[in-house]
């Protein structure tokens, strides 16, 4: 990757081209994929968009077309999912009159129309493989033929694909050429789903709200703390697409209203409430700042009934509570869980002062004591205290701008 992609934007031209571009959010994933936006935009390379549906990978080809030497040309986004396989290569290639039943003249397709230009290819997985073969072919010496022609004709565009599927698996099950995959690739640019923007969610159902209460000329809803909490926790699979559509129906039957967790949940797909209705889901598909801090907050009580077992273990033998883990310690640690023993002295060596019991710190006290004798035990090494907690990077380095432990 060339080194200019290494340096920082200011976040100054950050937030001008989100204003230009109407893009709501300030989480860190949504910042770092702008900046890639505009950082290669400038150079003439293929881009690859990966981003969930309804992520908003649409704005991404718009921010590095109108960023770049090209903007004064053709842009052309096409969904190639929706273009018929029969008629896909004539709508990219163009056709001679002719070429087949219906074809009465010649045709211009996408990729002579955009000379100069650059063409946006949503959906490329969905692109035949023999249609995958001519682009190889256009990305490779601008070159392409018309459907019925054999006549060569040139092309200067620049491609920036999107999907949302697994190239590489595409590639493996044959669905999709592995040297085009290479050529689209050059850089990659990944759209963070709305489950991991954090409170960007509450940020655009705001911006939603505001715009459909103007569009129907009504009052504007608002979200209690209950429904709020509720959207933090829900997987939001469609993302922003699926957040706005919910936000447009409750701005129609309920305008005015504040909108109460239950009607929240009414709103939403059945088969997908289990986050926002609190049951038991994957981590993997529920994501919150404040899942997050239950999650750390059962593991400091799981460490600390293990060590309190292990303290009660050491009265039996008759040993003290200071007495130091390594004189008998194999025995006792084979006892506690791996993360439990790698923290047991630590946690049992020193004396426990009466008058400030354990039980009384807060959980912002236990938090930050968690997080400040990992880092003491990493000896600074972010990575393995955020292992240590269990938690990921990102909010180990919240934690420490929040309690001060720079």
């Amino acid at each position: 990757m060339a080194p200019y992609l290494s340096s920082t934007l200011d976040t100054d031209i950050i937030n001008s081209i989100k204003q230009r571009f109407s893009i709501v959010g300030n989480s860190p994933a949504l910042y770092n994929a702008i900046e890639r936006a505009v950082k290669v935009a400038p150079i003439d390379l293929s881009v690859l968009i990966y981003g969930e549906s309804g992520t908003g990978k649409e704005f991404f080809p718009k921010i590095i077309h109108n960023s770049g030497a090209r903007k004064h040309k053709k842009y052309i986004a096409v969904n190639c999912g929706a273009i018929p396989e029969g008629t896909i290569d004539s709508e990219l290639f163009g056709h001679e009159k002719g070429a087949f039943t219906g074809a009465v003249a010649t045709r211009k397709g996408y990729f002579e129309e955009a000379d100069g230009g650059t063409i946006f290819l949503d959906e490329v997985a969905e692109l035949p493989l023999t249609t995958q073969a001519r682009l190889l072919r256009v990305l490779e010496t601008g070159e392409f033929l018309k459907v019925g022609s054999s006549e060569v004709q040139h092309t200067n565009v620049r491609i920036v694909a999107a999907t949302n599927v697994d190239l590489q698996r595409a590639v493996r099950q044959g669905k999709f050429r592995e040297d085009l995959y290479y050529r689209l690739s050059t850089v990659i640019i990944e759209v963070p789903p709305l489950r991991d923007r954090g409170d960007d969610i509450f940020l655009l159902a705001r911006k939603f709200t505001a715009d459909f209460s103007e569009k129907y000329l009504t009052a504007p809803i608002s979200f209690s703390e209950d429904a709020r909490h509720a959207m933090a926790l829900y997987g939001w699979p469609g993302n922003v697409r699926q957040l706005k559509n919910i936000v447009e129906q409750l701005s129609l039957f309920d305008a005015g209203k504040e909108i109460s967790r239950a009607e929240l949940l009414e709103a939403l797909p059945t088969p997908d409430r289990a986050g926002a209705e609190g049951r038991n889901v994957p981590y993997a598909d529920v994501h919150s700042y404040e899942q997050e801090r239950e999650m750390l907050w059962q593991t400091l009580f799981s460490l600390r009934a293990e060590i309190a077992s292990l303290k009660d273990m050491m009265a039996a033998a008759g040993m003290s509570e200071g007495t130091h883990i390594r004189q008998h310690g194999p025995t006792l640690l084979s006892q506690l869980s791996p993360r439990a023993a790698s923290h047991a002295k630590d946690l049992i060596a020193p004396a426990t002062d009466a008058s400030e019991p354990e039980d009384a710190l807060t959980l912002e006290d236990a938090e930050r004591k968690a997080v400040a004798d990992a880092l003491a035990r990493a000896h600074g090494d972010k990575k393995a205290a955020a292992e240590q907690l269990n938690i990921s990077p990102r909010t180990l380095y919240r934690k420490i701008r929040e309690y001060g432990l720079d």
